[in-house]
């Protein structure tokens, strides 16, 4: 038996309905759970959909019953997050899809026994034990079995020949090998077991009162920490790890102290926040700026600290153990970072101390840095770089195949050059879907970009009939309620610009390379899109004005001198307003300005007026982005005046090509070579 089954025991609760803790047939339980952290169990959600609909009005309605020493006490407790949540709470599914999680705020237990989560995924195969509540041999009792994690679906873990014994559904899953929990049992398969790994708890950050994920986890820390410092002679988790073979990185003492500080500060904001604090810690340690191959998802400083687990460098005389150097300096940027965002609001003076008894023996240069960093008014250390977003978000939409789908993808952009994949469907979605499909993806995506106040961009690398979709109106998240007309829009919070995926299927073309190298220098200044060319007739009275063709815009804008910006009154996707849009791209343009709303505006001549005005104040092309967002935000604000609406009404559905030749993506087929003619490039 492993010494952390019995650390297991107290944790764990039987939940029932309220009220029947005692019932000894158990004819109203439901099945397990654990706790967390004092007020907090975390269980299955297909467990407490055994209350029915009050369960999902957020009632008391979980009975929970747990063991204190020889004492029985029992309670109930309130759902505060749960995914997935039924459609008819009165009528759950059959079988609950992934992550089938449910976080329990259980008031009045802050005595309680919790187990120690992992902030990592386990290394397979290893050793883990099943633990819960059974009454599957007529009596409830505790169960538990013991057998390997050998392999992963996707999504949940797979034990083989080993199950949770029934009504153990809910229960933790232990690693004996890292001394932590690592899932819950979900439920039993014809050759074993699913788990539900732990670290899918940072699917609940992202629902409405997601702010409770990080409550209970800076709970956790803090409980294990108190633990450890207290004079309680009960075995604990952090001495029980003090036993497991020795390891590279960090002692369980040191972690335990680390995390417990990291739970007093300010919570970050987004996983961006944290990643960009790893990514210069990484790029100091290893002297390097390689990106990370894969993309986390960290919601806690203490996960923060957890990526760094395992870093390693080779050197000339083997591998060095980079992990504890790179947490030290990590937890120093933490201070520096939340210090400077929260002022006297972030208590920072505990880590601060622990920093600096843990690096007296680092080396000189790791020193220098941490001194740099936690010491208040000293100039930015070398590991500091300017501040800015992580990343930005790639959007690439491919030409539709024959039944009308885009296919997609969302990426990041990091430092302008390197692109980290993050979601995709070759398959593709309708037109008409593609807000909603691409609403979680990019709102993931921006999550990672974002870096405190910096805010990721959004790129959208589309085909020309897409040019007019209005990316900028769009709201990554649900409405809220009756104020969310209130809330702003992508365009508004953030830089929004459209890119032209065909250029990107071949190397840029010299006078693309030319025209953005006059951009960036400035200054700038419009010309119609598409202008008017005198008609043919016999004389003044009867010559008409006549749509200028392909040829006459192609040579027009060809000829046009550097900094010339194309500007349209109207929507470019179809019609006239593609043929040019074709031509100027065609001529090289890489930036341009239009309307991509109906095409009948009576206000044409100011919408190029104000055009060209804005445009000589922004001076080059990257100056272009924030006036543009500027304006998204004046034009739609209902609380104006008349005259102040009327103001910025030229402004409305503004849309900007901004396509520099040498960003990423590069080459690659996005969609299939077209037919030259005209119109065409």
């Amino acid at each position: 038996m492993s010494p952390f089954d019995a650390l297991v025991r107290p944790a764990l609760v039987r939940i029932a309905a309220p009220g029947g803790g005692y019932d000894p047939g158990g004819d109203r339980y439901w099945g397990t759970g654990f706790f967390i952290a004092p007020g907090w169990v975390l269980t299955c959600a297909h467990v407490v959909a055994e209350g029915g609909s009050a369960v999902w009005r957020s009632e008391p309605a979980v009975g929970i019953t747990w063991e204190d020493g020889k004492t029985t006490r029992e309670t109930v407790g309130t759902v505060a997050l749960a995914l997935p949540r039924p459609e008819h709470p009165d009528a759950p599914p059959d079988r609950w899809p992934f992550p089938d999680l449910a976080l329990v705020r259980v008031p009045g237990t802050q005595k309680a026994s919790c187990v120690r989560l992992s902030e990592r995924p386990p290394a397979l195969p290893t050793p883990v034990g099943l633990h819960g509540w059974s009454r599957e041999t007529g009596e409830l009792g505790v169960r538990h079995v013991h057998g390997t994690l050998n392999g992963s679906d996707g999504k949940a873990l797979l034990t083989d020949w080993v199950m949770p014994v029934e009504g153990c559904s809910g229960g933790p899953v232990l690693d004996h090998r890292q001394g932590a929990v690592i899932g819950l049992n979900k439920g039993r398969g014809p050759d074993g077991g699913a788990v539900v790994p732990i670290t899918a708890l940072r699917r609940l950050h992202d629902l409405p009162g997601g702010e409770a994920v990080g409550e209970a986890l800076r709970a956790h820390d803090r409980h294990h920490l108190a633990r450890y410092r207290s004079l309680d002679d009960r075995p604990d988790w952090t001495r029980a790890q003090r036993l497991l073979p020795a390891s590279p990185g960090l002692t369980p003492g040191q972690r335990t102290h680390l995390y417990g500080h990291f739970a007093d500060l300010p919570a970050p904001t987004a996983p961006g926040e944290i990643l960009d604090l790893v990514d210069q810690v990484k790029a100091w340690i290893r002297e390097d700026d390689l990106p990370d191959a894969l993309e986390h998802d960290p919601r806690t400083w203490s996960e923060g600290a957890g990526l760094l687990r395992g870093l390693r460098a080779p050197r000339r005389d083997g591998v060095t153990d980079l992990e504890p150097d790179a947490v030290l300096l990590y937890a120093a940027h933490v201070v520096r970072h939340v210090g400077g965002r929260y002022g006297p609001r972030a208590d920072t003076a505990g880590l601060t101390r622990w920093i600096i008894d843990e690096s007296g023996d680092a080396g000189r240069f790791l020193r220098r840095e941490i001194d740099g960093l936690v010491s208040p008014g000293r100039p930015a250390p070398l590991s500091v770089r300017e501040p800015r977003a992580r990343a930005d978000v790639l959007l690439e939409i491919d030409t539709p195949r024959y039944d009308r789908r885009y296919p997609w993808r969302v990426k990041l952009l990091l430092d302008g050059e390197t692109v980290s994949p993050l979601h995709c469907d070759d398959r593709g979605v309708e037109r008409a879907r593609l807000r909603e499909t691409l609403r979680e993806p990019l709102a993931d995506a921006l999550r990672r970009g974002d870096s405190g106040p910096h805010l990721a961009a959004v790129e959208a690398v589309l085909p020309r009939e897409l040019f007019d979709e209005p990316l900028d109106t769009w709201r990554l998240e649900p409405p809220p309620g009756p104020d969310d007309a209130w809330t702003t829009t992508l365009g508004q919070r953030r830089i929004v610009v459209i890119r032209d995926a065909r250029r990107h299927t071949r190397e840029p073309a010299p006078e693309w390379r030319e025209r953005w190298e006059a951009g960036e220098r400035g200054p700038l200044h419009a010309a119609p899109l598409r202008a008017e060319a005198p008609g043919a007739g016999p004389d003044a009275h009867t010559a008409r004005v006549r749509r200028e063709t392909w040829a006459e815009t192609y040579d027009r804008l060809r000829d046009a001198a550097g900094g010339t910006v194309p500007v349209y009154c109207g929507p470019v996707g179809s019609g006239d307003g593609l043929m040019a849009m074709n031509a100027a791209l065609a001529a090289g343009h890489p930036l341009a300005l239009w309307r991509t709303g109906a095409h009948d505006h009576t206000d044409c001549a100011e919408f190029h007026e104000r055009a060209d005005r804005l445009l000589t104040d922004a001076a080059t092309a990257w100056g272009v982005r924030g006036p543009v967002r500027s304006l998204r935000t004046r034009a739609t604000d209902r609380a104006a005046g008349p005259e102040a609406r009327a103001a910025y009404a030229w402004a409305e559905s503004i849309a900007v090509l901004l396509d520099p030749p040498d960003r990423p993506p590069h080459g690659g087929r996005l969609e299939a070579p077209p037919l030259l003619g005209e119109g065409e490039q």
